[in-house]
């Protein structure tokens, strides 16, 4: 009888209508999530039978089902904020996270450290990314992000790179009198050199033109610092030869001593390589350190030394980079947040607390770093809001609402027709 089959597709409707509902109560009650991704409710019209079997037409409908719910994977605003762990992806990707219940993403970046120095989310998931080794360059193993390094080991100056000019229209000495460096030498330069204890040694270079385009140079400290040296003299510890050509670049460059030996316990015999840029002879520019007619200067110097440190603070770069940073003004990075995308994000399982896990229809996770393989950027003190439009979804719950009672008229229109039927018989 055609009047039961009204009265359940009145009721598919009302099922149908009650989860859009709570699709879009859920979408409202979400407004203020991190990172929470709005969805919809999408129905099928089912079909009851044909009048005329398969020829078409002459249908009729036996009401709706809900079909899917579909979570839509928009951008959200991102939102700055003071925290420097709060962290924000813009772009496709979801931070890969490690807990009690196995491997899960988000896209909530506010994180913290834990006691242990672990970098986590508000329930307690460990933060995924990738280590790095203890030069601070980064390499492809996973694991939890973690600041476990509260002190910086001293490093010894190995390599020292001078940035000067010398001047073309400097008189020729001969010798250099290392009783009498200032007189006996065209130019100077001071540069600090850190031994393998982490003590700083300051350095001078002298400089005397000893021909027409070459310099010799010689590096001294003080006799006080070095084995077998006396206070109050100078002992040479490195020496060598500049050649330019005459255009007033370097044209070659050797070094005919380097021979450290601080004393106080420090490591003896430590050889400093003093670079003055990639000469002619060795396929470079040669105007790292020139030879022009104009007055001796020094640009820059930079060594790669420094003392022990210890951890002051840490901050996150723009790819998603972890970096420490050490009382002796040396940065050096930690790990790596890593980023993972889907082929279909829509196939997502929800695990709440804003996680998620991969499924058959997702696809595999593609991990991997920021800005790489279409993963997105991530922003540093930011939090993505959260995509519910509460105006949208208030005028779809109002739509659904009005549905809803639609659905009910049609039930008590049948309910009425059914006491008609009933009604037969008492007539």
């Amino acid at each position: 009888m055609g009047i039961l089959t009204s009265l359940y597709t009145g009721i598919s409707g009302l099922a149908g209508q009650g989860e859009a509902l709570a699709v879009y109560g859920d979408n409202i009650a979400n407004a203020s999530t991190t990172g929470f991704k709005t969805s919809r409710p999408e129905f099928q019209d089912v079909i009851s039978k044909s009048v005329k079997g398969l020829l078409g037409g002459n249908q009729i409908g036996a009401g709706m089902k809900l079909s899917a719910i579909t979570p839509i994977f928009s951008q959200g605003s991102v939102i700055q904020t003071e925290s420097p762990t709060d962290l924000a992806i813009t772009g496709d990707g979801f931070f890969v996270l490690d807990g009690t219940d196995g491997r899960s993403y988000t896209r909530n970046g506010a994180f913290r450290f834990d006691r242990e120095g672990k970098l986590i989310t508000s329930d307690g998931a460990r933060v995924m990314g990738f280590e790095a080794d203890d030069l601070g360059k980064i390499s492809t193993k996973l694991g939890p992000v973690s600041v476990d390094r509260s002190v910086i080991d001293a490093k010894k100056t190995e390599s020292v790179n001078l940035f000067m000019n010398l001047d073309l229209r400097a008189e020729k000495l001969k010798e250099f009198n290392i009783a009498k460096p200032e007189k006996t030498s065209n130019a100077a330069t001071s540069v600090t050199i850190y031994d393998s204890a982490g003590m700083a040694h300051s350095c001078t270079a002298y400089f005397n033109k000893t021909e027409d385009d070459v310099w010799t140079w010689h590096a001294v400290v003080k006799g006080d610092e070095c084995n077998n040296g006396k206070p109050g003299e100078l002992v040479e510890c490195a020496t060598g030869t500049l050649t330019f050509d005459t255009d007033g670049r370097l044209k070659d460059q050797s070094i005919s001593k380097s021979q450290f030996t601080f004393n106080k316990g420090a490591k003896p015999d430590q050889v400093v390589n003093f670079n003055f840029g990639t000469d002619k002879a060795h396929g470079g520019t040669g105007v790292q350190v020139t030879q022009y007619g104009t007055n001796s200067e020094t640009y820059k110097t930079i060594q790669d030394g420094y003392t022990a440190g210890t951890l002051v603070g840490f901050s996150f770069s723009e790819e998603g980079i972890l970096i420490a940073h050490f009382s002796n003004s040396e940065s050096i990075n930690i790990s790596q947040i890593a980023l993972t995308r889907f082929e279909n994000p829509e196939g997502l399982f929800k695990l709440g607390q804003n996680r998620f896990r991969d499924t058959r229809s997702s696809g595999e996770a593609n991990i991997g770093c920021a800005q790489t393989g279409g993963r997105g950027r991530i922003s540093v003190k930011a939090l993505e809001s959260s995509t519910t439009d509460i105006a949208s979804d208030f005028i779809n719950l109002i739509q659904a609402q009005r549905n809803f009672q639609a659905n009910g008229k049609v039930i008590s229109t049948t309910d009425e027709m059914l006491q008609e039927v009933l009604n037969i018989k008492r007539g």
